[in-house]
């Protein structure tokens, strides 16, 4: 008996702390940079019909006009690319939360060398807080590991709680506000900003962790009447970036594993450093115009086969 009233009491305090949790601290970061998801979302499935939706890190947030992709091709348009640090493995999670028939899923990852994972189980917390409408997002083999976050997600909301800086917003680009109503990131970026680091800016492996998830995903699309295509991704030209022959051989090698059409050649992605913001994947505005016409095209050219 003292041991089922000792189960008791711990099930009681436990549904407690989770309700404290989930009443009066949590959330604390909605108006952080990764809190544009909700809004995202909340567009995806505010829109009926056939839609295009982009999927990828934030080389999509940083660097697409989604108004002139939406005019060009008679489709509304959801941007949902966010934050690389989560994992191409969560981004990629947001295909599957609302698909109509006729949807034209767009994935634009910056590299393929990834696993199946989520790579920052505390910034997939920082982001999906308490919106159940984001858990979907979570696969069950990822929640071990989400679980074994919380208790850090849970002290650093706390401190936010204590000291009152809980859902502020930064200044700079990097906050909720500066997305616009299509999820693009339309902060000003009229230029660069010194000393980007171009390092990152090279030709990865095609991981086979990359190619089975992301032929999966395809596979879950086309069973439920919507296509997936798989397009290039802002490239570099600094001192040390590899040559034309390369991004062509890197683009056939992805053809043949992936199930879905690579409609891009990587070599017309290709930009002067100018057109970079402030990482190797973040476009000005200059760079956003020139990158959303060139997918346009890309876009056009497959819908016309």
């Amino acid at each position: 008996m003292k041991k089922v009233r000792f189960a008791l009491n711990c099930i009681v305090m436990l549904l407690f702390l989770f309700l404290f949790c989930f009443v009066l601290i949590m959330p604390q970061y909605e108006g952080d940079y990764q809190a544009a998801l909700v809004d995202k979302v909340a567009r995806l499935k505010s829109l009926e019909g056939e839609r295009i939706v982009l999927i990828g890190d934030s080389n999509l947030a940083f660097g697409i006009d989604s108004a002139q992709i939406e005019k060009e091709l008679g489709k509304p348009v959801v941007n949902m690319g966010m934050h690389g640090g989560t994992g191409e493995a969560f981004n990629e999670q947001a295909a599957l939360l609302d698909v109509h028939e006729g949807d034209l899923y767009v994935f634009c990852p910056s590299h393929y060398d990834g696993d199946d994972t989520i790579t920052n189980p505390l910034l997939v917390w920082i982001t999906i807080e308490d919106h159940p409408e984001l858990y979907p997002m979570i696969r069950a083999k990822d929640w071990p590991d989400m679980v074994r976050a919380y208790p850090t997600y849970l002290g650093k909301c706390a401190l936010r709680w204590r000291t009152k800086t809980g859902n502020s917003e930064m200044t700079n680009s990097y906050r909720r506000s500066a997305f616009n109503e299509y999820g693009d990131n339309y902060y000003p970026r009229p230029v660069s900003e010194d000393n980007i680091d171009f390092t990152p800016a090279v030709i990865t492996e095609i991981s086979d962790a990359t190619v089975k998830r992301m032929n999966r995903l395809y596979q879950q699309l086309r069973a439920k009447g919507a296509d997936m295509v798989v397009v290039g991704f802002p490239i570099a030209l600094w001192e040390q970036a590899e040559d034309e022959a390369a991004y062509s051989e890197f683009e056939k090698e992805l053809s043949e594993k992936l199930d879905a059409p690579v409609i891009s050649e990587f070599n017309d992605y290709r930009y002067p450093t100018s057109y970079f913001y402030d990482t190797h994947m973040h476009l000005t505005e200059t760079g956003a115009k020139v990158r959303t016409g060139q997918l346009i095209e890309d876009l056009k050219k497959y819908e016309s086969r």
